[in-house]
């Protein structure tokens, strides 16, 4: 054991620092969580099948040979190890694979991404540069000898039984579901059970196995899909049929709004006095949860358009752009509405310019149509107020009925606001971030308050209806102890969840406010609109129910996994009360856990196949 060591030392070191950097980042920044003895010890042995098949490779090569591969791997899956710690910080999620095809988004990220960066960040590579330096100066001391596979049977034997135990074990210790591992949507239970890097060998079987699902698929796929959902469909408010009918519709993406903000004050001032004035005249939602996933603003579009969940790795603005989907706007035409989008970014952000069509836009104002300069510009682009204000050119001019979607900016991570446009005193707390968030999100309710008097002013109010939603959270979990000290709670899993929701407003002009408590998701809002527009709802809804509905169910499911009913949260793998906010038996979520994971299954189903041809 000694020789071995000696005549091999660079390949255990790497083998072993990367083993313990990966576990220590694993535990302590992805926060995988640990039930059982099973769980430790397949989340201890995941990363080390992975590391020792790829490292144990290197040593069938020349010893020149392995110097550069142990040296390049390992700075390789350090990078890999390093760029999902630092998503993971902001996001809370792990990056897929098909993310890579919206790296083009990357070249606006610049300022997001170095407010992720911290200064110890450089230990995620100090093995490297240790190991580097002495093959540089002191080559001798990390000494490199070639095996040969006849000769070393034994080793190669030992990893390759360490990859079946780990794999033997993960699979005892998965849900079983059969479906399970095709919904993918449990990210931190897969790196639990798989580790991060065999994650990636699974992500790569899923993107080959969806690639296909659209060739292979068959009109036949869409009967269980259908069965589906005529069990959970409910009928829409007769009552609210038609009250908006023949109005214009105003969407407003409300950046990173969350629901904690709405009636809350800092320093005895208001955060949102608008939204809080618009609320009492308007339909409002306080148990609305932000569905989206890896796409973000995009999957929210998706969401109120489709009624369709997002997919749960990458963005179908850029993965499915070529689907059937029956979007609001293409049936808003078909109903004599003209449809158009705003936006203060780039055309081809998020793969917008060639998704709409698709969606059913007639004109997509994005940033080429307004005047962006150095001082009307912050964080990512065109400040709201000038947006709002600048848009409104065009507004007045489109042909009536119209249907118009405007995507605010500001109030964007890492919320950067010139102290000039300050209507409110940033918060003052451990967190910089959720203290720059106040201000920006008191700038976006004064530029939607600009923009509704504008609407006034050009005669458009009182014929529009108008919808504010939050597009996705706001304050990423590594936030929760600034979270608990302005909230005055501790912020275990279930808060958290709680923290998952966003504000929904519907506004008509003339009609009475009012407050409804069920539980529900932006496949929602499809439905809801339809039925105030007049739209019968079949066969253009999916998933989600009319939210003014007697007869919905109280229901959402997050694309995390997360689950929430009206009297029961599924979320970090464990079972909530409501009423108690404590953990109850696991056998009380079981109905509403076969809902949700089968209501994500056919709706990536659908996505995948683009089952919607057959409709």
């Amino acid at each position: 054991m000694r020789t071995f060591f000696h005549n091999h030392r660079l390949f255990i070191l790497c083998l072993l620092t990367l083993w313990l950097k990966t576990f220590i980042v694993s535990a302590f920044v992805f926060q995988v969580t640990i039930s059982n003895i099973l769980q430790a010890i397949v989340f201890i042995l995941n990363p080390l099948s992975f590391i020792l098949v790829f490292f144990t490779i290197g040593l069938l090569f020349y010893e020149k040979v392995q110097r550069w591969y142990f040296t390049i791997l390992l700075l390789l899956l350090s990078i890999t190890l390093y760029s999902n710690a630092v998503y993971f910080r902001e996001f809370t999620d792990i990056i897929t694979l098909p993310m890579l095809v919206m790296s083009g988004n990357a070249g606006d990220l610049s300022t997001s991404v170095f407010e992720l960066i911290k200064w110890y960040d450089i230990l995620f590579f100090i093995d490297f540069i240790v190991f580097a330096l002495l093959l540089w100066k002191r080559p001798g001391l990390l000494p490199v000898t070639q095996l040969g596979f006849s000769k070393n049977r034994r080793l190669f034997a030992v990893a390759g039984v360490i990859v079946l135990v780990v794999i033997a074990l993960s699979q005892v210790e998965r849900p079983q579901n059969p479906e399970t591992m095709t919904h993918s949507f449990d990210r931190e239970g897969l790196i639990k059970r798989y580790g991060l890097y065999n994650f990636y060998v699974y992500d790569a079987f899923l993107h080959t196995r969806t690639a296909v699902l659209a060739v292979i698929s068959e009109e036949d796929d869409w009967e269980d899909i259908e069965d589906h959902l005529s069990q959970y469909r409910k009928p829409p408010n007769p009552e609210a049929f038609g009250i908006a009918e023949g109005k214009n519709v105003v969407f407003i993406s409300m950046e990173s709004i969350e629901s904690f903000v709405i009636g809350e004050t800092v320093n005895d001032e208001e955060i949102t006095p608008y939204l809080n004035e618009l609320i009492e005249d308007s339909y409002y939602f306080p148990n609305f949860y932000d569905q989206t996933g890896q796409g973000k603003t995009s999957d929210a579009e998706f969401m109120i358009n489709t009624g369709l969940y997002p997919v749960g790795r990458g963005a179908v603005f850029h993965t499915h752009t070529d689907n059937e989907y029956m979007g609001l706007p293409d049936m808003l035409r078909d109903e004599g509405y003209y449809t158009a989008s705003f936006h203060g970014n780039d055309r081809t952000f998020y793969n917008r310019d060639v998704m709409y069509g698709n969606l059913g836009y007639d004109y997509y104002y994005s940033k080429s149509y307004f005047d962006v300069t150095e001082e009307n510009s912050v964080g990512w682009g065109l400040k709201d107020i000038d947006f709002f204000e600048q848009s409104m050119d065009y507004v007045k001019d489109l042909p009536e009925p119209f249907y118009a979607t405007f995507l605010t900016l500001t109030n964007h991570f890492p919320y950067e606001l010139d102290e000039e446009d300050h209507f409110i005193e940033p918060y003052t707390s451990s967190s910089d971030i959720l203290n720059r968030y106040i201000p920006t999100v008191r700038y976006t309710d004064e530029a939607i308050r600009l923009f509704m008097e504008d609407m006034k002013e050009e005669g458009l109010y009182e014929d529009t209806i108008f919808v504010l939603y939050g597009d996705h959270y706001g304050i990423a979990e590594s936030h929760n102890e600034a979270m608990g000290e302005f909230l005055g709670k501790e912020i275990d899993p279930f808060e958290n969840t709680q923290l998952a929701r966003v504000p929904l407003i519907i506004h008509i002009p003339g009609q009475e406010g009012e407050e409804v408590d069920t539980v529900a998701g932006k496949v929602d809002i499809k439905p809801t609109i339809m039925n105030l527009l007049g739209i019968p709802e079949y066969p253009h809804v999916l998933f989600g129910t009319d939210l003014l509905s007697n007869q919905r169910e109280d229901f959402a499911v997050l694309r995390n996994g997360t689950i929430i009913s009206n009297e029961y949260m599924y979320t970090a793998e464990t079972c909530y009360d409501k009423k108690t906010k404590a953990p109850t038996t696991p056998e009380s979520c079981d109905p509403i856990r076969d809902r949700g994971e089968w209501e994500i299954f056919y709706s990536d189903s659908i996505i995948y196949g683009d089952l919607l041809r057959f409709r």
